[in-house]
């Protein structure tokens, strides 16, 4: 899945905008482990924003509690940071459930809600010596969205809408066309017999729409100019064709064990503070503010007591 392209503390009022209750001071003392801890954690993320956010926060709380971690950021798409996780390049990486089970192990569906994707993704990877650390609260999935002018103009309310402007052009980055979760999957189970597809390169898939280039763009629900007062509609998809994508770190069993307890408590512990105000306030500070994401992820580590 690949999207948008793009070290301590900040600022308390940074903190703040992410969203965060921060007590000024609370964990100023806190004590840094002496000696580091259990096995060299390779971290690898796909190509975006959002899991750069990602790699850095569990780079940064792994490192807080002494472990070794070496970090490669941006190696690709899924297909690409599947082939490093198989080769043995990396161990760990975050990933979205309906991906593991849409695209990963290619099954048409991921399931009937969050739990059973994530279910039937923990078991996918045991079978194949990899574990499945928990989901995070916020999901981010591929959705189609056109300007509101579209919208208007063709009534569009869903995916299956698109089919009363006949021909029409849609915008996604280039695996997006061979994907059960993106092209193939709205084209088939929508019946968008027309549609053509538009791989998308440096350019932005908000540009194409405000261009007029394209009519319709896969792009991703966290994203910032999808916030209050956009100027795009996103269309349903009640066949819920892009799956339940919240994310879950994906760790090679071995190393999982390794690191025992600690380990496995650590990357929890971010998870569950990673809520969809949460991450979409993080996205924003990258992507719109042009953070660091290495100090994006320190302030939020920091705001809640994780590093």
């Amino acid at each position: 899945m690949i999207r948008k392209h793009t070290r301590r503390a900040a600022k308390a009022a940074f903190a703040v905008s992410l969203g965060v209750a921060i007590v000024i001071g609370l964990f100023a003392g806190a004590a840094r482990p002496a000696t580091k801890a259990g096995p060299t954690i390779s971290i690898g993320t796909k190509n975006f924003p959002e899991e750069f956010i990602l790699g850095e926060l569990y780079k940064q709380a792994l490192e807080a509690k002494g472990f070794t971690v070496q970090y490669h950021e941006n190696i690709g798409s899924t297909e690409l940071v599947q082939t490093s996780l198989t080769s043995g390049k990396i161990n760990f990486y975050p990933e979205y459930t309906g991906v593991i089970v849409q695209d990963v192990f290619h099954k048409t569906f991921s399931g009937p809600s969050a739990q059973a994707t994530y279910n039937e993704a923990k078991k996918l990877e045991a079978a194949k010596g990899y574990t499945l650390l928990d989901m995070t609260p916020f999901y981010d999935t591929d959705v189609l969205a056109v300007t509101n002018a579209t919208a208007k103009k063709y009534g569009l309310k869903s995916i299956g809408d698109l089919k009363k402007i006949g021909s029409f052009t849609l915008a996604g980055f280039p695996e997006c066309q061979t994907r059960n979760t993106c092209f193939v999957g709205y084209t088939k189970q929508y019946g968008l017999t027309k549609a053509k597809f538009v791989p998308l390169a440096s350019i932005s898939a908000y540009t194409l729409l405000d261009k007029g280039t394209v009519t319709a763009a896969d792009v991703f629900s966290t994203d910032p100019p999808l916030g209050p007062g956009s100027k795009y509609t996103v269309l349903a998809d009640p066949k819920h064709v892009t799956g339940f994508q919240n994310v879950a770190p994906i760790v090679k069993t071995s190393v999982a064990q390794a690191g025992g307890s600690t380990f496995a408590n650590t990357v929890n512990a971010v998870s569950a503070k990673l809520t969809i105000p949460a991450i979409v306030a993080m996205n924003k500070a990258v992507e719109v503010d042009k953070q660091d994401p290495a100090k994006v992820a320190a302030t939020f580590l920091k705001a809640n007591g994780l590093a």
